[in-house]
């Protein structure tokens, strides 16, 4: 398309893709001068090196990722910088069981199984008497080793006093391939990102017991994530990509919309999954825009710090202020919102349009942003190394 900038942006068929999907077809990239392809990767390792290496201009990336590139954390151990100026989506995970092991859990504690919102305890109780029988240890799957996904696992079973590193045996799996590995038996259960918890539900082959709204009422999930070299090479082309995902967002988070976004993700160039499996979502669970959901929060990337520190995958880091404000870059999202005139609500452009009460979790652990060292100390179970 003559005239305007080609760039390759790289996404996983997940629903929390939609910003991406929605401004290329409705034109919001070609409105801001920007000839987008998009690129379907098959996993997020792939989406990590493909933006490294320049093949990808930016990504629909894990949040904890673009930390832990910062960090040189993971992959090749290189230490690659990258920006989240922009956050996709809040909610859309959940931990889903196979039936079998969905029964084995009510079997040994149904009281446990009937709150709500479910714990891990149930689990608990089953993997003990699961030694004492000299039985193999269960397989749970996450998307990535630096992802929400992993976190909130994690979190979910240490809980209850399940170590996640001795008690289960923990795999990476991409998100589409997860519902194939939980039909084969070859995992117990997993944590992903809509649309493939409501899949393996409708498929009749797992259970949901716990959904990111429950287990942190707004939790961060995905970033639109970019090399720091390449926002600072080219930053008018950046401000437009911004642009036109903003757009993308509030148009996603319309509910007069839906119909018209569920074709859209369901196209198998897409996401490629039964469009009544992508709307389960997308009616109850993730927010794209609403409250400021785009706002690249602080607060956000030093809880992933926190967990991060508190699973013993980085060390040594003394200010983790210093790395959040480095990679999350709201500046850079109020200056796009802000320039969206009458398009976007002007209350966006400012940080106060986000909620700031302390973060609560399941469990009722308020996060305190100050303190993110103390707070990944002061878990019981845990990897936290000095």
């Amino acid at each position: 398309m003559s005239g305007l900038v080609d760039l390759r942006l790289g996404f996983i068929p997940l629903t929390d893709c939609a910003p991406l999907v929605a401004a290329k077809a409705l034109g919001f990239f070609a409105d801001e001068g920007l000839d987008v392809e998009l690129s379907r990767e098959v996993s997020w390792a792939t989406i990590r090196d493909k933006v490294t290496v320049g093949a990808l201009d930016g990504a629909h990336m894990l949040a904890p990722m673009a930390l832990a590139s910062t960090l040189g954390a993971g992959g090749s151990g290189d230490l690659v910088p990258m920006i989240a100026p922009l956050a996709l989506n809040l909610n859309g995970s959940a931990i889903t069981v196979s039936n079998d092991l969905a029964v084995a859990l009510r079997e040994i504690d149904p009281e446990g199984m009937a709150q709500q919102p479910i714990t891990a305890r149930p689990l608990a109780r089953l993997i003990e008497q699961r030694k004492a029988q000299g039985e193999p240890l269960l397989t749970f799957a996450v998307v990535f080793t630096y992802s929400m996904h992993a976190y909130e696992l994690r979190y979910w079973m240490a809980e209850a006093g399940i170590d996640p590193d001795l008690d289960i045996r923990l795999v990476v799996t991409p998100p589409p391939r997860m519902v194939e590995q939980l039909r084969l038996g070859g995992i117990d259960g997993f944590c992903v990102g809509a649309p493939w918890n409501a899949v393996a539900v409708q498929e009749g082959l797992g259970e949901v017991l716990i959904k990111a709204s429950e287990f942190w009422p707004g939790s961060p999930d995905k970033v639109f994530g970019v090399k720091a070299e390449w926002a600072r090479t080219y930053p008018d082309e950046l401000r437009a990509a911004l642009r036109a995902l903003i757009r993308a967002s509030a148009w996603a988070d319309d509910p007069a919309n839906r119909e018209t976004l569920v074709e859209l993700l369901a196209r198998p160039e897409h996401i490629g999954a039964p469009a009544e499996a992508i709307a389960w979502a997308l009616e109850s669970e993730i927010v794209f825009h609403a409250d400021a959901a785009g706002l690249p929060r602080r607060e956000h990337a030093l809880w992933f710090l926190s967990q991060m520190a508190r699973w013993g995958q980085v060390t040594g880091v003394r200010d983790f202020g210093a790395v959040a404000d480095a990679v999350y870059r709201p500046d850079l999202f109020h200056a796009a919102a802000g320039s969206l005139g009458p398009i976007i609500d002007a209350a966006m452009t400012f940080a106060g349009a986000a909620r700031t009460d302390p973060a609560a979790l399941f469990d009722g652990l308020s996060f305190d942003p100050e303190r993110p060292s103390d707070y990944a100390a002061g878990f019981r179970i845990g990897r936290l190394k000095p």
